[in-house]
């Protein structure tokens, strides 16, 4: 049974909206990733830290963001 044209225009009226959600969430969900990559390097890289000695502690905003992407890389692959 088909549908008549004001039910297929319904429909794509909700396939489209729908499709605009989810491309609202992967972004949301991409941006969450970064952050929570952000932090676990900032952890990590700090906790690793300790063991080191008071001169050789020093972590660079660098540091941080390089380790971030490798974790996003990794998490994309």
């Amino acid at each position: 049974m088909a549908f008549t044209d004001e039910q297929q225009a319904q429909v794509d009226v909700a396939v489209a909206i729908e499709n605009a959600r989810h491309a609202n969430q992967m972004v949301f969900l991409t941006a969450q990733t970064k952050f929570d990559a952000i932090r676990l390097a900032q952890q990590t890289l700090i906790e690793n830290a300790r063991s080191k000695p008071a001169g050789e502690r020093g972590i660079t905003a660098a540091d941080i963001a390089d380790f971030a992407n490798t974790l996003v890389a990794a998490t994309s692959a």
